[in-house]
């Protein structure tokens, strides 16, 4: 079942289950929910998560990421649910000094959408050791492309994400495709990211909870290739994809965005076996693209 108040998802997609329109941050509603249904796991996906908005709005990101996990916790604490896998992000570890990112990189974010989710990570670890919760937190670096039989893909309003952006401005949707920076300490000058496709991101997430579910101990996993791809880069595969021009702008950089993020992922592969079977930057761009070409 879903459980979502639909401020970013769509009806339309809860395919497979009853939907509980709810949101986390109303406890008494979430406990009802839990009663009704009685899940035996969960996996935690709901979140804000624009990094420009929390630094403007950081109330909103703590109020729903934060204490929203805290009310789902303790839902599943008073109905005996154990396994949960927790959709964290490389935002926790802020500009780390050194790539790619391991998971035993320190955690110091530079916005409030990192430092929300770190919050969650923390109240995992500490309701495990008292309350013998199982957890996986999850940390996923840029997630793109869509499903391969184009059924499901992005659907956001508003859109931030870089590859649905400059497919939008190839298409005519906008005018033009901002680019955020051009003189970060890059071979390019604009930043680095290291993208995964949503499809191996699923299958990690399976792979994860049926860990938990055969009593695997907490675990802090990244998800990602080890390869970055810079805002250049994604533009230059998105025109030979698609056989179009990008129009694009350059902008001033962001704020609360680091240079390069790019992730050391050997844990997930041994310890759940996981490895991206799609997330090469061609594949993922042609995927989304068959998706809004839909």
């Amino acid at each position: 079942m879903v459980l979502d108040n639909l401020s970013m998802g769509h009806r339309e997609a809860v395919r497979w289950g009853p939907l509980a329109h709810v949101d986390l941050r109303d406890r008494d509603a979430v406990f009802a929910a839990f009663a009704e249904h009685r899940p035996e796991a969960v996996v935690h996906f709901a979140a804000c998560s624009f990094v420009g908005e929390s630094m403007q709005d950081p109330g909103k990101y703590f109020a729903n990421n934060t204490t929203g996990s805290l009310n789902l916790l303790d839902a599943m604490g008073a109905h005996d649910v154990r396994d949960i896998v927790f959709s964290s992000t490389c935002a926790t570890y802020g500009e780390p000094s050194h790539m790619p990112i391991t998971e035993d990189t320190p955690q110091q974010p530079v916005n409030p959408y990192g430092q929300s989710k770190l919050m969650v990570e923390q109240m995992l670890r500490w309701y495990g050791e008292i309350h013998g919760l199982r957890w996986a937190a999850l940390r996923y670096f840029n997630v793109a492309g869509s499903d391969p039989d184009a059924e499901i893909g992005e659907e956001h309003d508003p859109e931030t994400h870089l590859i649905p952006l400059a497919i939008w401005a190839a298409q005519k949707r906008r005018a033009e495709l901002s680019v955020f920076g051009t003189d970060y300490p890059t071979a390019d000058g604009t930043a680095i990211r290291d993208y995964i496709h949503v499809w191996d991101l699923v299958g990690a997430h399976l792979l994860a909870l049926q860990y938990l579910r055969d009593g695997g101990e907490p675990l802090r996993a990244n998800l990602g290739t080890g390869q970055g791809q810079s805002v250049r880069q994604v533009i230059d595969t998105v025109g030979a994809v698609t056989g179009l021009p990008v129009p694009h702008v350059d902008t001033d950089r962001r704020a609360g965005d680091p240079p390069e993020l790019v992730a050391d992922a050997r844990r997930a592969g041994e310890i759940l076996g996981w490895q991206p079977q799609l997330s090469d930057l061609p594949t993922m761009v042609a995927h989304a693209w068959a998706w809004f070409n839909r």
